[in-house]
């Protein structure tokens, strides 16, 4: 097992930026992978939300796994609109099975993170359950993403300017069961000075699962 802290994970082009933290004392109820949003916009595993959700899991009792996309901070290779981050997914779930082999996985993402999670391995048969916060779905075309019976939590804020409540509530209703859908009023994109509210319905949502 690595040790946690700041580490690389082996990719196919090279390697990703990750940080793994573990929580003290006994081993992890759970391994949560949480995904950045988009490196053009700035966005890295580092970005607030991106941290406020990896800290939620890691009050609860989980190893929590943040990465850099490719060509991101110091991860390895060049931005590919989703295409080979989605294949970056991949790797680090492979690198949490060869780690925690009998750890439940959740996932994470926030934006950009949120659509590669979507597409790529949110209905993973691996995958226990996932969060989404902030989806860009009045940006993107979500109609093909897989549907699956796992549990799931959209959190979106109800000012979000590339996800109106509107379109996310059009999304959630395709969707199975079992789900839930948050909408934090007076919230944008970034959950600015709503931070607390998006944490409380991740922990809320988290200590729901059994």
């Amino acid at each position: 097992m690595y040790p946690a802290g700041n580490l690389f994970i082996p990719v196919a082009h090279g390697r990703l930026e990750a940080i793994l933290k573990e929580p003290r004392g006994g081993a992890p109820s759970g391994v949560a992978l949480v995904l950045h949003p988009h490196p053009l916009g700035g966005g890295t595993m580092h970005n607030k939300v991106v941290y406020r959700i990896a800290r939620v899991f890691a009050d609860a009792g989980f190893a929590v796994l943040r990465f850099n996309f490719r060509g991101t901070g110091r991860s390895e290779g060049e931005h590919d609109n989703g295409r080979g981050e989605q294949e970056d997914l991949r790797s680090a779930i492979k690198f949490i099975e060869e780690n925690y082999p009998d750890a439940e996985l959740w996932l994470a993402g926030f934006s950009f993170g949120s659509q590669v999670m979507l597409r790529a391995a949110a209905c993973d048969d691996r995958v226990r359950a996932f969060v989404a916060a902030g989806v860009p779905v009045s940006r993107y075309d979500f109609s093909d993403i897989p549907r699956c019976n796992k549990p799931k939590l959209f959190v979106q804020g109800s000012l979000d300017e590339v996800g109106s409540a509107q379109d996310l509530a059009n999304l959630f209703e395709s969707l199975d069961e079992p789900k839930e859908l948050k909408i934090i009023e007076g919230a944008d994109h970034f959950f600015d000075g709503h931070l607390p509210e998006l944490a409380a319905a991740v922990s809320a949502f988290i200590a729901s699962i059994e």
